[in-house]
């Protein structure tokens, strides 16, 4: 359980993501809260979520999307707080859970389209880029049930990329991806540092080296 002050270090600039008072316990362990009082910063660009197995970076990222439910706290992306505004929540968050079976039966096109929240012309040029960078062409119109781990991975990642959300969540990104898209996506990560306007936080158990980041947490500490 982590401690009430575990807190990231507020960056000198207004956060753009504040986690305030936040709890949650698994409905099979409520007396063993896995969050108790946590509270965390995130500026702008990217940030890293580190932590050994079971430390709850996984269940962090479903909370601040909206997947799980907080016993308390309130999560402020830019001012709002997403626990009382899911649609705000919905719009501005983009995380999806890629090892979900519910997902088996769509094609990474059908995904893209649906679940990007944009207009096709403007999605095609986002995913343009994406879909060679992550050798994705050949795998755009097969269901997700046909891919590989990495494959679905990939197409989840090609989603989130595409969407430019206010708040992008990644998890495990680099899990069973071929060596050229784990290349790829680190150029791509590389460009969330400085002002953008938008954060990034992907939680891993470490974050490669010679990656600059704005802002790191390691949940184990």
């Amino acid at each position: 359980m982590l401690p009430v002050e575990h807190v990231l270090p507020v960056p000198a600039a207004t956060p753009w993501l504040m986690v305030r008072g936040l709890a949650f316990a698994f409905s099979d362990a409520p007396s063993r809260p896995l969050f108790n009082g946590l509270n965390l910063h995130i500026p702008a660009g990217l940030s890293w979520l580190t932590g050994d197995e079971g430390c709850g970076k996984t269940t962090l990222l479903r909370l601040l999307a909206g997947a799980l439910q907080p016993s308390a706290g309130s999560v402020f992306l830019h001012g709002v707080d997403l626990l009382q505004e899911p649609a705000v929540q919905r719009r501005h968050v983009a995380w999806w859970d890629a090892r979900d079976p519910a997902w088996d039966s769509q094609t990474a096109r059908q995904i893209w389209q649906t679940q990007t929240l944009l207009e096709p012309t403007e999605l095609a040029e986002r995913l343009a880029p994406l879909i060679e960078g992550l050798s994705l062409a050949e795998h755009a119109d097969k269901p997700l049930y046909q891919l590989s781990a990495g494959g679905r991975r990939k197409v989840f990642i090609a989603a989130a990329l595409a969407r430019q959300a206010p708040l992008t969540l990644l998890d495990q990104p680099f899990a069973a991806l071929d060596r050229p898209s784990i290349d790829f996506l680190l150029g791509r990560l590389a460009q969330w540092r400085g002002p953008g306007g938008h954060a990034c936080l992907v939680a891993d158990y470490e974050a490669p080296p010679g990656l600059a980041l704005d802002a790191a947490l390691d949940l184990s500490a």
